[in-house]
């Protein structure tokens, strides 16, 4: 595949981009490259940040994939977005120098449903993640194995996007692969919660890395 650029942020640790993880931040639809930066606030200065803009326009709002209806994905474009991103990245580790290794793909929304393309299709050999409101985004064939990977899922009980069934057939999906995936209900809606934030960071404090 040909390089492709992305928009982006990366701002180093101050402990050595290449001895620490590299947190990938995947915005939801309408963000952009600054939009998840805010979670370095909460996450601390011990990790790399890599945050791309999506490249898909819908009605000028950025996004990583083509939907062709509210929660049905345009499942050619995920797939050949999904492998984009991944060369990006890749790309993007041997100019900055962090370690292909060691991954958390923390994304929000439709920054969610690409890393969990990520994970269920193996595109990426992202280490850990954590999926903020995200959908299933496909059926995988055959299962992925996730064994080591541990996940996070925030959601909303009463988010007007996501139907909480869809969430549950992700969350079982990943279980049934391999995954440990720790499952975080609030009882907001689709927004972002201080709550959810302060979970996930507590959830990247304390994974371990090989």
């Amino acid at each position: 595949m040909t390089e492709v650029l992305f928009q982006h942020r990366f701002q180093a640790s101050r402990a050595g981009v290449s001895e620490v993880p590299t947190l990938l931040l995947l915005h939801g639809t309408g963000g952009n490259e600054d939009d998840m930066m805010f979670l370095r606030d909460y996450f601390g200065e011990n990790y790399n940040y890599l945050s791309p803009r999506g490249q898909v326009l819908e009605n000028g709002m950025p996004r990583f994939f083509r939907r062709l209806r509210e929660g049905v994905f345009d499942q050619e474009d995920l797939k050949f977005r999904t492998a984009q991103l991944r060369e990006f990245v890749l790309n993007t580790a041997s100019i900055y120098g962090f370690d292909k290794k060691k991954i958390v793909a923390v994304g929000y929304s439709n920054g969610a449903n690409i890393a969990g393309s990520f994970l269920l299709s193996g595109f990426l050999e992202i280490t850990h993640a954590v999926l903020m409101h995200p959908m299933l985004p496909f059926q995988p064939r055959p299962r992925p194995v996730l064994h080591g990977k541990k996940v996070l899922i925030t959601a909303g009980e009463n988010d007007p996007i996501i139907p909480v069934e869809n969430t549950r057939a992700l969350e079982n999906l990943l279980k049934e692969s391999g995954a440990e995936t720790t499952m975080f209900w609030h009882q907001s809606g689709h927004s972002l919660t201080q709550e959810e934030v302060e979970k996930a960071a507590s959830f990247v404090h304390a994974l371990e890395f090989k």
